[in-house]
């Protein structure tokens, strides 16, 4: 209980500390009369062209999810799928990020199918990995496009060791020589009381393995979507008129969702905009600018979060 206790603590630490820098920083950035003015003259056509990518491409991104849990005779309607996504989202306002709405998935689904918790926690960590790895390749192309023409040197180490970091967890988990170093690992897991859930999901993930095809063709298909998700990143930018083509945006969207990955604020609150300011300043993009863009982003991702406030709301009165 004491270690709980303290845990919670230091992660209420970090959250302020996380937030206050960020806050800090775009107080230090941005001019609040300007930021306004430029927000008040936002293209409304681009902004709600973004947001009808992001809840469109939905719809896909279940269908990929039923095809991983169908690969382990897991079977659900990808009407059912689409829900309990969108759900997520709406949950991931209030939990600390995206990571918050997996668990969500995870465990709305792990409550239809009684003992597969670990196989579905797996299906939706599978799921997720699926999506960054190909925001990832999308990245490589956006690099090499932009190299010579928009000054992305100072991410080039990040998005390399992005890179490096999916390689490697990739070889971890589907590897069968991984399998004896990470067994190292079980008495100090077993200590903090995780070896159980972790090695539940591991065997989750690690099954697949044997499922190469499927997971080659959802690579694919995925690559093609994350091409239109990042899309939205670039529209919301046009819409306060900022004037760069989606090239550089496909270096900007990897890192940018990997930042709002991070689980020390709720929904990216002030580090999405801080990475914005600072990502598009090094484009010569104004501090004002940007965080208009970052901020309307984040009104995106609150009408992304409707639909499931909705059936939320109706299963509630159902119920009642």
């Amino acid at each position: 209980m004491a270690a709980v206790t303290r845990s919670r603590l230091l992660r209420a630490l970090l959250t302020l500390l996380v937030t206050g820098l960020c806050v800090a920083y775009l107080a230090w950035k941005i001019e609040l009369d300007t930021t306004l003015e430029v927000l008040g003259d936002a293209d409304l056509g681009y902004f709600l062209a973004a947001a009808a990518i992001m809840l469109v491409s939905t719809v896909p991104l279940a269908w990929r999810w039923q095809r991983l849990l169908g690969a382990k005779g897991v079977d659900e309607p990808l009407g059912w799928l689409t829900r309990t996504y969108f759900v997520s989202y709406t949950a991931g306002q209030v939990l600390p990020t995206s990571i918050g709405g997996d668990a969500v998935r995870a465990f709305e689904t792990a409550r239809r199918h009684p003992g597969q918790a670990g196989l579905i926690t797996g299906s939706v960590l599978l799921d997720r990995a699926l999506g960054g790895a190909a925001t990832l390749m999308l990245a490589a192309v956006g690099l090499a496009l932009a190299v010579g023409e928009y000054d992305v040197g100072a991410y080039l180490w990040l998005e390399l060791g992005l890179v490096l970091g999916t390689v490697v967890a990739g070889v971890a988990v589907f590897s069968q020589r991984a399998r004896r170093p990470l067994a190292r690992l079980r008495p100090a897991l077993a200590l903090l009381r995780l070896e159980r859930p972790l090695r539940a999901v591991y065997e989750g993930i690690h099954s697949y393995r044997t499922h190469a095809g499927l997971l080659a063709g959802l690579l694919a298909f995925t690559v093609v979507l994350q091409a239109f998700r990042v899309l939205p990143i670039w529209l919301v930018g046009k819409s306060v008129a900022i004037d760069l083509s989606p090239r550089p945006y496909y270096v900007m969207g990897p890192i940018l969702f990997v930042v709002l990955l991070a689980p020390f604020t709720i929904n990216g609150l002030a580090v999405r905009e801080a990475f914005f300011v600072s990502f598009l300043g090094n484009l010569g993009v104004s501090a004002d600018q940007a965080f208009a863009a970052g901020f309307l982003f984040f009104l995106v991702t609150l009408l992304l979060a409707l639909p499931g406030a909705l059936i939320l709301a109706w299963e509630g009165l159902r119920r009642a």
